[in-house]
């Protein structure tokens, strides 16, 4: 029974899904994983788990990173050690939506090296830009 719960099989093949997502490299560290796991960031084959739940190869892994980007990961092999990122990309099938465009992302607000602080009419023109709430509208 305790197998079901965790995730694991009869022959052991099992591994900690925040360990896993730590040693293929989708988390900076382990107590990453674990925060994510914690805070509902991942899944595995479609329901929220603990850090301590065990993936096999065959899971799906979904995690939500900062920026609102999902990883869709399928468990091709599990590793209980952190590998080289050529290692670490064989252990899974990435099927995550690809990134949107760096053009599609404008930064807003960026000023000219050398120009000095903004003045107050630049400063109102940002947050207009920006949609800040509560100001009126521009002429």
């Amino acid at each position: 029974m305790a197998s079901e719960t965790s995730g694991g099989d009869a022959t052991g093949n099992a591994v900690r899904v925040d360990s896993w997502i730590w040693s293929v490299r989708l988390v900076k560290s382990r107590s990453m994983g674990a925060a994510a796991c914690k805070g509902g960031h991942v899944r595995v084959n479609g329901e929220r788990v603990k850090p301590a739940h065990g993936v096999k190869p065959g899971d799906e892994v979904r995690l939500r990173q900062a920026g609102g980007r999902e990883r869709i990961v399928i468990v091709k092999r599990v590793i209980r050690k952190r590998v080289g990122a050529p290692v670490a990309v064989e252990c899974y099938v990435d099927n995550s939506p690809p990134p949107p465009p760096r053009e599609a992302v404008a930064p807003a607000g960026i000023r000219d090296r050398g120009t000095g602080r903004p003045t107050k009419r630049d400063r109102r023109e940002l947050e207009r830009l920006r949609g800040a709430p509560g100001l009126p509208p521009g002429p």
